[in-house]
C-alpha cells in the first residue's frame, strides 16, 4: 500500500544509505490507578490484564541486552554520492540530517567510514553466553558488542544466522559478566487477546519496556517462506529487533522483528517470530551453526476453487504439488505432480504455506506419513525427508535445462482449443522456443488475446502435459480430452503446464 510499508525494526545508520530516519521519542503511557468504588454503586469486574507488570519486568531486564555492531565501507563522494535529502521546512529531522551530511563535501571520495547499528537481543544460556537476535540486526557488521543493562558491554562472536527466518545466535564470555538467562515458552498457547510484555532498545534509549496483547496469529507479511508471525499492539520500534516477547510468566513467545508503519513509528502493529519456530532454529544454530531442515523435494502451488472443482474436491485446501525435484526424496513415485497433499506427519495442511513450514520443521531424515488425494482419492505415503541445503542445489540445476537442438522435421500437426493453439512437440518446436530435450507433451503455439487461456496467463512456448491428470503428448490428445470433460459436465479443465526449462504449473482454464 502507498500509506504504509513493512520496516525493519532495527535502528541503522549508514553512511552509503539513501535515507536516513530517526524519530522522536514516542510519548510515555501514565500509569492505571485503580481506586475504590464508591458505596452506592456496584463494584468493578476485576481487570483482565495485570496492574502491574513491575515485578515481571524487573526479573526481565538484565536478561535483554543491547546489541551494538559496526561496519567499514567505503566512502562514496563525487557523482554516486548520496545528496541532501530534500526535507519540509520545519521537519523534526533536520537537525539529524544536518549533522549526518556535514562536512561531507569536503571528504575525499573512496574514504573508509564506519556505520553503525542497534537493535536487541536476550541471553538465553547464562552459562555458555548464548544471546539470540535477529539477522538483519547484525548483518554484514565486522565487530558485534553486546551491552547489559548496568553498562557492562561485552564483544560477542556470530554464531550462526539463517536469512530464512531473520534470526542470529551471538555467543560472549560468560566469565566477563554474570549473566542472566530466559527460556523459550509454547507460542503455540498463546491466544488472541492475551497480554505480553517488549522489552528492547528502540531509537538506541536502551531497555524499554512496553505492554500489549496478542492481536492476531499466523501473519503472512511475505518476508520470508516461513511467515507464521505474532502480530501485537505492544510498541515495537526502530531498534526493538531480536528484542523479546514475554508472556505473563516471563518466556520468551516470540522475537521482536518488522512493524508496520507510515511513518516509522510504533502505530501498534508489530510481528515477533513464535518461538515454536525460533527455537528449533537457534538450536540448530548452536548445534551446527547452520540449519538443517527437512526437505520433501516437490514444487507446489495453491489449490483454488476452480482447481479443487477440477478436481472433484468438496473445498479448496491443501497444496498442490506442481512438480517433483529429480533427486528428491519422493522422486521414486511415491508423491506425484497434481497430488494434493492434505495432511503431513499427523498436521493438517489447510493452506500452500502451512507445508513448507511443517516439513522445515521436521528432522532431516525422519520417515513420516503422508495422506494425499490423487485424482479424487485419499491415500497415504511413506516419505523419508531430505535435507533442504542439499536439496536447493539440486532445485538449482534443475532449473537450468538445456534447450533442444534445432532441428529440420516436416510441419507439425496443429489444432486450436480453449483460445490457444497447439502442435506437436519435436525438433522443430524445441528449437523455435527453445524448449529443454526433456520436456514432453503439447506446445502452445499462439494465445488469441481476451481468450480463456490468455486469462490464465498461458504463453507460446509453453507445454501442456496433462488435461485433467491424464499425460497428452499429442495435438489430438487435447482436443479429445477437452471433449471428454466437457461431456462429463466439467465447467474447468485442469491443465499441467510445463515451461520451456521443464518447470510445472497448474491452471484451470474455463470451457466455455
Amino acid at each position: 500500500m502507498k500509506s504504509q510499508s513493512i520496516l525493519r525494526a532495527a535502528s541503522k545508520t549508514l553512511a552509503a544509505a539513501t535515507a536516513a530516519l530517526m524519530l522522536g521519542t514516542a510519548a510515555v503511557p501514565s500509569a492505571v490507578a485503580q481506586t475504590q468504588a464508591p458505596a452506592n454503586t456496584k463494584a468493578a469486574p476485576a481487570a483482565n490484564g495485570p496492574a502491574s507488570v513491575a515485578d515481571l519486568a524487573e526479573g526481565l531486564l538484565g536478561a535483554v541486552v543491547n546489541i551494538s555492531t559496526s561496519q567499514t565501507v567505503k566512502g562514496s563522494e563525487g557523482p554516486g554520492a548520496v545528496p541532501m535529502p530534500q526535507l519540509p521546512e520545519g521537519s523534526p529531522f533536520q537537525d539529524f540530517f544536518d549533522d549526518f551530511f556535514k562536512d561531507r563535501g569536503g571528504q575525499k571520495g573512496g574514504g573508509a567510514q564506519k556505520v553503525q547499528s542497534l537493535g536487541s537481543g536476550f541471553v538465553v544460556d547464562a552459562v555458555e553466553g548464548i544471546v539470540v537476535t535477529n539477522n538483519h540486526v547484525i548483518a554484514d557488521a565486522d565487530d558485534i558488542e553486546v551491552n547489559f543493562s548496568d553498562g557492562v558491554t561485552l564483544k560477542a562472536k556470530l554464531v550462526g544466522t539463517d536469512t530464512k527466518t531473520d534470526i542470529a545466535v551471538l555467543k560472549v564470555d560468560p566469565k566477563g559478566h554474570k549473566l542472566t538467562a530466559v527460556k523459550f515458552g509454547d507460542s503455540n498457547k498463546m491466544r488472541i487477546g492475551d497480554w505480553v510484555m517488549a522489552i528492547g532498545n528502540p531509537f538506541g534509549l536502551g531497555g524499554t519496556v512496553t505492554v500489549g496483547i496478542v492481536s492476531a496469529r499466523n501473519r503472512d507479511i511475505n518476508s520470508g517462506p516461513y511467515d507464521d508471525f505474532i502480530q501485537t499492539d505492544a510498541a515495537i520500534n526502530r531498534g526493538n529487533s531480536g528484542g523479546p516477547l514475554f508472556n505473563m510468566n516471563g518466556e520468551v513467545i516470540g522475537i521482536n522483528t518488522a512493524i508496520i508503519s507510515p511513518s516509522g513509528g510504533s502505530i501498534g502493529i508489530g510481528f515477533s517470530i513464535p518461538s515454536q519456530l525460533a527455537a528449533g532454529v537457534v538450536d540448530q544454530l548452536r548445534q551446527f551453526g547452520e540449519t538443517r531442515r527437512g526437505w520433501l523435494g516437490v514444487r507446489i502451488q495453491p489449490v483454488t476453487k476452480d482447481i479443487a472443482e477440477s478436481l472433484g474436491m468438496a473445498e479448496p485446501k491443501g497444496a498442490l504439488v506442481a512438480g517433483i525435484i529429480k533427486g528428491g526424496p519422493v522422486d521414486n513415485g511415491s508423491i506425484q505432480a497434481g497430488d494434493v497433499i492434505t495432511k503431513f506427519d499427523g498436521k493438517d495442511i489447510e493452506e500452500t504455506r502451512d507445508l513448507p513450514r511443517v516439513v522445515a520443521e521436521s528432522p532431516v531424515g525422519k520417515a513420516v506419513d503422508v495422506i494425499i488425494i490423487r485424482k479424487g482419492k485419499e491415500q497415504t505415503v511413506k516419505v523419508t525427508l531430505g535435507r533442504l541445503e542439499d536439496g536447493e542445489k539440486l532445485a538449482d540445476a534443475e532449473g537450468k535445462g538445456e534447450p533442444g537442438k534445432d532441428g529440420t522435421a516436416a510441419p507439425v500437426a496443429a489444432a486450436k482449443v480453449l483460445g490457444m493453439s497447439i502442435g506437436e512437440l519435436n525438433d522443430d518446436t524445441r528449437g523455435k522456443f527453445g524448449i529443454a530435450a526433456d520436456v514432453s507433451g503439447v506446445v502452445v503455439t499462439e494465445v488469441a488475446k481476451d481468450s480463456a487461456a490468455a486469462e490464465r496467463g498461458i504463453q507460446p512456448g509453453e507445454v501442456i502435459t496433462e488435461i485433467g491428470q491424464e499425460s497428452v503428448a499429442t495435438p489430438k490428445d487435447v482436443v479429445d480430452r477437452i471433449a471428454s470433460l466437457k461431456q462429463q459436465g466439467r465447467k474447468n479443465a485442469l491443465l499441467m503446464l510445463a515451461s520451456k526449462t521443464g518447470e510445472l504449473r497448474f491452471v484451470t482454464v474455463r470451457m466455455d
